[in-house]
């Protein structure tokens, strides 16, 4: 989707630039970006692959992280954190290259483990993954999971600490956080941490590769200001 801006033809990523430098940013803020990993092979041949994943960016994957990188260059962005995945990495990788930073890599980004369903395409493997889920967000079945894998206070008893922790150590300073994760592990925490959206908006917007997040914490409460092209 392209908008029209000042007679220019912007895209999503260009809009978030444009949105820094328009936007209101407080004298002692936060501000964290989430992004999803660009396209990978795990994604173009539907396994899932979340533990030590072989599958990195496709050469559309690699793109763009790199466009995504280019958009992000007049964002002070301040530190980045990855995922462990493969992919994930690659995409933290290029991001860093470009905006001359280094990364961190942390388990509490890493997609959720699936247990038995692990390096698995097949139909049916698929569809439990999906039921799982659906009990998670749904019915708060939090404790059911896939044999040998993470339930659902598994994956917030990783992320959730973490960002806690990440926004009290730079409380008091204007910092720009980015995170390179994953769409199930984002599409699962987000309502968790950001109180002005819930599952069944996540549920309906979805996070494409390379998309962004954006919260800011505000009167100390982290708050969504952009979910990819929505604004708050």
């Amino acid at each position: 989707m392209l908008y029209l801006l000042g007679g220019y033809c912007r895209t999503p990523i260009e809009r978030l630039v444009l949105d820094y430098h328009t936007m209101k940013v407080a004298q002692s803020s936060i501000r964290l970006y989430f992004v999803r990993h660009g396209e990978s092979e795990a994604n173009t041949q539907h396994v899932i692959s979340n533990r030590e994943s072989l599958f990195g960016l496709t050469p559309r994957g690699k793109g763009q992280a790199k466009a995504l990188a280019q958009n992000l260059g007049n964002i002070p962005i301040t530190v980045i954190y990855s995922s462990p995945v493969l992919r994930a990495r690659e995409t933290a990788e290029i991001l860093s290259q470009s905006l001359h930073l280094s990364y961190q890599v942390t388990e509490a980004l890493r997609e959720y483990d699936c247990g038995i369903l692990e390096d698995r395409s097949d139909e049916e493997a698929w569809k439990l993954h999906s039921e799982i889920a659906e009990d998670w967000i749904v019915n708060h079945n939090y404790l059911r999971k896939p044999e040998g894998g993470e339930n659902f206070l598994d994956i917030k008893k990783r992320f959730i600490p973490f960002i806690e922790n990440l926004t009290d150590h730079h409380l008091n300073l204007q910092n720009h956080i980015l995170f390179v994760s994953h769409g199930g592990l984002l599409q699962l925490m987000q309502p968790e941490i950001l109180p002005n959206i819930d599952h069944d908006f996540v549920r309906s917007h979805g996070i494409g590769h390379t998309q962004c997040i954006i919260a800011e914490l505000l009167k100390d409460k982290l708050v969504c200001q952009r979910w990819g092209d929505t604004h708050f």
